[in-house]
Parts: structure tokens; sequence; C-alpha cells
């Protein structure tokens, strides 16, 4: 064979790589509105920046080796903003992306390449399961142990976009991941569908068995929810911008803005009685860099948010009790979405920031039944746990446990709103406790005896015996932070945490 012979030959196959499944099946991917595998790939990553690895697997069977290429997963290095990370896009056109012997030691070589090079690992996951008949019998699931490896110690960041149907393998990467988008119109399970009803003998639509709004609102999985692709892969990127390449450096800086709301506004956002609700989110608008708050589980879990944001150019990690929802109340699901939030933020030497105004946490029967009181534990763990820079805001009442779980007593530092109450119990409660007295019985008394259970509740009896730092007006807030940010990262760890947490399951 000459060397123009290799030459085509080279070319051939190439060229039959990246033509995937075929002319047919991308053409009924773009009638349908989605981007396939290498389009996601150019649209998620900077122009001339992918170095594809992989190209010419195929799969391990030599009957399915001509409708395989890259064995249904693309994978290699890029760019996103200038800065490296390693992808693997699945390609469903090629075997459904269906997971087997070759693709895994694709994902696997990935994966230790990326740690190795202290890069992020993007995943754009789509897959139809395990591909049959390569799993099955001891061969099958002999080799899946041998290229798949299920351990976790964030040493980079992972964040995966679930982009169309999503089982078996893909499914257990995306909830490996430490943040989580998914489109609107696809699905994540366990098992596909098919199935799922053979298993259960019922018939069950996709929608329902893993659809978005299952899984961002009912179990709380996805970190955020887009409309399509493009809004996805943007989600991607956004995220990426907030973390570091690897567990051992800081988070990027960028230059500050100022916030979207003045600062000035926070007093005609806060409403001056604590009975009222408002949406802390609008607060929060105007303390951190306009633009930069960026929401994660936000549709679950919601009397609590949390959210990355830049104050000052720098990444912080935002908790808040959000009296727009339960008045505040953190119950089960909000515990675990802070506990969550905590391990992203302590992996990634990301400070954290809590803001409380709560009455506490959300108890009762459904409570106990969500072993409400384990999750607690959990969450005040991963707050001590924590060894990034811990910052609290008392804004209104904190009272409780919640006092302590929200970074009361457990912060470097504590600043307390000249509108922050403090106590173990919501005034109102404690009357009904301790005198058996209901407002309706005796207004008069009532009102006397709330007003004592008050006494000692003020922001400055709490920096009185040094457990606050500082009383600031609320408008001072952002300074006040700023300020702390730029003390607390001259350490000589130089901003980065022990990562007491790296192990920390991701789900749980």
């Amino acid at each position: 064979m000459t060397y123009a012979d290799k030459i085509a030959e080279h070319a051939r196959r190439r060229a039959r790589a990246l033509g995937m499944g075929g002319p047919e099946k991308l053409a009924r991917r773009k009638a349908q509105g989605l981007l396939n595998a290498r389009e996601r790939l150019d649209a998620l990553l900077d122009p001339e920046s992918f170095s594809e690895v992989g190209l010419f697997a195929v799969s391990a069977r030599v009957e399915d080796r001509d409708r395989s290429p890259a064995d249904g997963l693309v994978t290699g290095y890029g760019r996103i903003d200038g800065r490296e990370v390693a992808v693997a896009a699945s390609d469903l056109t090629g075997l459904g992306a269906s997971s087997a012997t070759v693709m895994g030691a694709k994902l696997r070589h990935i994966r230790e390449t990326e740690i190795k090079n202290g890069t992020p690992l993007v995943l754009l996951g789509e897959c139809g399961g395990a591909r049959m008949p390569d799993a099955q019998g001891a061969a099958g699931m002999g080799g899946i142990g041998l290229n798949y490896d299920y351990n976790r110690m964030r040493e980079t960041p992972w964040v995966t976009a679930v982009l169309g149907p999503s089982f078996g393998l893909s499914t257990w990467n995306a909830v490996h991941s430490d943040v989580l988008v998914m489109r609107k119109g696809a699905v994540m399970a366990v098992s596909s569908p098919k199935v799922t009803a053979v298993a259960i003998s019922e018939e069950i639509a996709p929608e329902d068995l893993g659809g978005w709004r299952l899984q961002s609102e009912v179990a709380g999985l996805v970190d955020a929810v887009a409309d399509d692709d493009a809004a996805a892969l943007a989600l991607v990127r956004r995220v990426l911008g907030y973390l570091p390449g690897h567990a051992q450096e800081p988070p990027p800086r960028i230059a500050p803005t100022a916030p979207a709301i003045a600062s000035g506004q926070i007093l005609s956002l806060l409403p001056a009685e604590r009975s009222k609700v408002y949406d802390v989110r609008k607060l929060l608008a105007c303390i951190v860099d306009a633009g930069s708050l960026l929401p994660i589980k936000d549709r679950f879990g919601r009397s609590a948010f949390t959210g990355l944001a830049r104050l000052a150019g720098q990444t912080i990690g935002i908790v808040a009790s959000n009296p727009m929802f339960k008045g505040g109340a953190l119950d089960a699901d909000a515990c675990d979405k802070v506990v969550s939030f905590l391990v992203l933020c302590d992996s990634f030497n990301i400070p954290i920031v809590q803001f409380a105004d709560t009455p506490g946490f959300l108890i009762g029967l459904e409570g106990e039944r969500r072993k409400v009181g384990g999750k607690i534990m959990n969450y005040i763990q991963a707050v001590e746990m924590a060894t990034v820079p811990k910052f609290a805001v008392i804004m209104r009442k904190s009272y409780g446990q919640a006092y302590l779980n929200l970074g009361g007593g457990l912060s470097d530092e504590i600043a307390a709103w000249f509108t922050a109450e403090i106590g173990f119990v919501d005034p109102a409660v404690g009357v009904s406790v301790v005198h058996n007295l209901r407002r309706e019985q005796d207004p008069l008394r009532y009102d006397e005896l709330a007003k004592g259970m008050m006494r000692d509740s003020t922001a400055y009896d709490l920096a009185g015996i040094f457990a606050a730092q500082t009383v600031i007006d609320p408008r001072e807030t952002r300074d006040w932070l700023a300020r702390m940010l730029e003390v607390y990262r001259r350490r000589p760890t130089g901003g980065i945490s022990r990562h007491r947490m790296a192990t920390w399951p991701t789900t749980f």
C-alpha cells in the first residue's frame, strides 16, 4: 500500500467517524431542533480549541464496528473562555450512546487525565442505558468493573448537562457531578421507561419517570433547568466561570461591578414588621455584583436559597433562608439542598456567606418521617467541617437550632443587622408554651408576656456578649462583606480549604 493509499484510507476512516450515526439520523435530530454531540461541543468550547481523544474507537464486537463511530462518545480537551477543560459528549446516533466496554475505557481515560491535569470535566449526557447484549453475562458485567470508577474525591469540578434521554451510566455520571443542568424535554432515570415498565409491570410516561420537573422540584437532583440545548450549554459555561480549575487553587476573580439594585434600597425592600414576607433574592441583588447571582437548586427546598455570586469580583457561595416560602422555616428538603451546596463551596475554595431570617426548622409529623432531625445534624456538621472563610449575616429573626445552622456562633465573622432578633423560639410560641395562653384568650396579657419574651434578644444584646462581631446598618452589608473577604483571603493557605468533605456523597 502506497502513502497515497494510506492517506486516502485515513481520510475515509476519519470522515466515517466524524459522520457519527450517518446523514439520516443526523437529519432527524436537526428536524427535532436538537444539536448533535459534535455541534454541542462546538457551541460549548472556544473556537478551534477542541482536541479529540478516541476518534477511531469502535465497539469491541466485530459485528458492530461499522455502526459504532467513536463508540457513541466524543471525548477530548478544549477551552472555555481560555481555560482548559476535559469533555465527554454522548452521541445518541451511535448505537443510542449505549454504554459498553470501549466507551467505558474512553470515559475512564478522560476522567483520569482531567484529574492529573487539574482541569474541570464537562459531561454532555444522553444514553440509552447499557448496550445489549454486550453487558449480558459474566464477561459483560466483568468488563464493566474494569472500566468504571465510581469514586469521587472532588479533585476537579464536574459539570453535567443532561440533554436527552439519560439512563444508566449517563445518570450515574450526572448525579456524581458537582453541578447538574437539565434541558426541558430530557429524561433522567436509572433505567429507560421500557425496562422500568417490564420491571414494575406498569406503563409509565418518560416525563413522569424522570422529567425535568420531577428531578428539579421533587427529587432535587438537578441544579438548574434550561429551555433548550443552547441555554443549557450557556449555563455550563457560566457555572465554570465561578469555579477553579482544580481543588488546589482559588476561584477566578474578575473586575467588580456595582449591585443591580443600589445598597441604599435594602430598607425599602425589607418589611419593618418581622411577620411580613419578602423574597430574599431581591435583597441579595442589593449586595452582590450585578448579574452575578446564579441560583442553585432554585426549584427545590425553596425556603432556603443557595447560589453562587460575585462580590467585588470574588466568587462567593450564598445560603439564605427565604421568607417568601414557608416563612423561611427550613424543612428536610432545604437541609439537603444546603448541605449539597456547602460541600460544593468547601470542595472548591468558595467563601460561604449565610443570611438568616427564619423562625427555625419546620417540624411535625411529616418532618419526622423525612428524618429531619438527621438532616439538621448533617447540615450543622457540614457548616462545622467547612474550612473556607465563613461569614454570617443575621437579618431579622433567627430562632432555635436554625440560629446555629445558619452560621450563628459557627462563622469566622458574624454581623447582625440592627433589625435582628435572636432567641430560642418565636415569642408568640414561647408565650403559648410557657404560659399556656393564646392571644385570643387575653390579648393584653398575651402582648405583655410576648414583649417580655423578646427581652435581651436584640442585635446589640448579641454583640454585647461578643457572639456577633458587629452590628451594622443593612445598607452597609456589601461593604462589610467585601472587607471581610479581603481580610480572610490573606490566610497562609491562600484561600485553599482543607477539603474535609471531599468524599461526602453527592446525593444522600
